[in-house]
């Protein structure tokens, strides 16, 4: 169940942010071999005046916090990191230098899932 929060700047447009949220989810389903009704991204906007990157208020940037169930390769990760970064570059214009990928690792006792069971209580 990878579950994602990205984190980027208001004033992107509607069309930006949808295709965003699907050029994602096609990411994570292509990359990691996902379900597409396994994949749940939300996606958070915040003030330019509230961003630093590098010193500079208010620069062009994203991030990718991403959840997994733990148990992914590292070369899934990699993929899956890659192609996060190619997506948000694609459709919203963000230099590939200032998006960053975050991908966190959860244990199946740690992750609920549909019926309000653990993953590994459903056998993931």
């Amino acid at each position: 169940m990878p579950i994602l929060n990205i984190q980027i700047m208001q004033g992107h447009t509607e069309a930006q942010k949808a295709a965003l949220l699907e050029s994602a989810s096609r990411s994570v389903m292509d990359s990691l071999a996902a379900p597409l009704a396994s994949v749940r991204i939300v996606l958070e906007e915040t003030a330019p005046q509230h961003v630093m990157v590098g010193g500079r208020i208010g620069h062009p940037m994203a991030l990718a916090l991403v959840r997994l169930i733990q148990g992914r390769t590292e070369e899934k990760k990699a993929a899956l990191i890659a192609a996060l970064n190619q997506a948000i570059h694609a459709t919203l214009g963000i230099s590939k230098d200032d998006i960053r990928v975050v991908i966190t690792d959860v244990p199946t006792t740690d992750m609920g899932v549909a019926g309000g069971l653990t993953a590994k209580a459903a056998g993931r």
